[in-house]
């Protein structure tokens, strides 16, 4: 039997991590498995699942690297095939027409639970059973006419040959209600496995109050589309030993249903922010040349080809994701920078730094060559010659020339800027903050 999982999701809008997660699991399964991995858009509410949606699914499963092997199943345009069933069902006495709302609500169609219980083997949890009280009939068409999920749901399943059900554990009371189903049609029940949900560090279930959680607010943010997946497939997933950052092929070969852990998944941006940055420094100089330039251009940064070449190699290893290039940068191509105020009040405006700075002026002006080298030697020689400290030193000449107190090593900076522009820039601050 060759294995075949889906990504079954309802466009809305935004694409919830929890979502993508599910999604990434079906995938390496699949792959695994060498099966297919299909997608189906459950656009039956034509309400929320507008063409704007399901473009923001599409582009977020291609930016994640989840590439489909047939072409998706629209669930709207198998309407009159779940109606068709519904009908079949009700002939068999599997199901029957009832007021469900009350007098004058209009006739639903119910599919009738049998009265026995139902168990099954869940990939991930193990067995699980519901006693044949606890469970009761429920709509599988609404009194507009419309399929409910729960039909059309099993019914596509059945027409893609789909042999996997890969979900998140909220789905676990759905299911008993889909093997069901299956068993009322006569088809072969596929294999459950029920994914638990990701959950903030009070145990709550994820969502943007803790943070990004949609798959577009992490691409926006500058994150890899190739960090995020590694990061969601370990979110609940295990390889068997301690490797964190792997490959899509080292994932393929690892992942089995059975190290899927069976309790929630908390989220941890902190270590995804780790990932993100092993992954852009594992980016080709090409690539991040080009996603410099894109950030860059975005930001309305003006830099020439020579400029840029000097610069990443002062922000290469400092970057954590690419939405930092920008503004970790922007100084070192335009001047048009603000002054932090905490770093003036903190660095700046303190008892003897204009002196130091005076003195730091005059020493750049003689030196020779304009160098990182040279320039880091001048510094090192004033500061054990002052008795200052690099703190007293160091901070203000980076605030004089960068608005900020941190950033990339500030002897490269200085060669990068040049002398007369950092004579300008540092002149210019001591107008500002200390000529009145």
């Amino acid at each position: 039997m060759k294995v075949r999982t889906r990504f079954a999701p309802s466009p809305t809008g935004h694409v919830h991590i929890g979502n993508m997660r599910a999604a990434i699991y079906n995938w390496l399964f699949a792959r695994h498995q060498g099966g297919s991995f299909l997608l189906r858009v459950e656009d039956t509410d034509r309400e929320r699942s507008t063409p704007e949606a399901i473009e923001t699914l599409l582009n977020a499963m291609e930016w994640l690297g989840l590439d489909v092997d047939e072409e998706p199943l629209y669930q709207s345009h198998r309407m009159e095939a779940h109606l068709a069933v519904a009908e079949t069902l009700i002939e068999k006495g599997l199901a029957y027409r009832a007021e469900k709302g009350g007098p004058g609500s209009g006739e639903c169609v119910l599919f009738r639970m049998p009265s026995h219980a139902i168990s099954f083997q869940d990939a991930i949890k193990g067995t699980l059973t519901k006693a044949a009280e606890n469970m009761e009939d429920f709509v599988i068409v609404r009194s507009n006419g419309t399929p409910v999920f729960h039909l059309a749901n099993v019914l596509d399943d059945i027409e893609q040959g789909i042999t996997h059900v890969i979900r998140g554990d909220d789905h676990i009371e759905n299911t008993y209600r889909h093997i069901a189903l299956y068993e009322a049609l006569g088809e072969s029940v596929p294999v459950f496995g029920h994914l638990p949900m990701i959950v903030n560090a009070q145990g709550k279930p994820y969502s943007k109050r803790d943070g990004d959680a949609f798959v577009g607010d992490f691409q926006v943010n500058g994150f890899l589309g190739d960090a995020l997946f590694n990061y969601l497939a370990l979110l609940g997933w295990s390889p068997g030993d301690d490797r964190e950052i792997m490959t899509r092929a080292e994932m393929v070969e690892a992942f089995e249903l059975e190290r899927c852990q069976s309790s929630a998944a908390q989220v941890d941006l902190k270590k995804l922010s780790w990932m993100n940055y092993e992954y852009i420094l594992q980016l080709s100089d090409r690539d991040f040349r080009g996603a410099s330039e894109a950030a860059l251009k975005q930001a309305e940064i003006v830099f020439s080809e020579s400029q840029l070449d000097a610069v990443i190699p002062l922000i290469r290893e400092r970057v954590k994701t690419l939405a930092e290039i920008a503004p970790l940068s922007r100084f070192l191509f335009m001047d048009d920078y603000e002054y932090n105020e905490k770093a003036v009040k903190k660095k700046l405006i303190k008892e003897g730094v204009p002196e130091t700075l005076a003195t730091l002026r005059q020493l750049l002006v003689e030196i020779e060559p304009f160098e990182a080298a040279p320039l880091e030697r001048l510094l090192h020689d004033y500061v054990e010659q002052s008795g200052k400290g690099f703190g007293a030193v160091m901070p203000p000449l980076r605030v004089c020339i960068s608005g900020e107190q941190g950033g990339p090593d500030l002897c490269p900076v200085l060669e990068v800027l040049g002398r007369e522009e950092v004579i300008r820039r540092l002149d210019r601050a001591v107008a500002k903050f200390f000529d009145s």
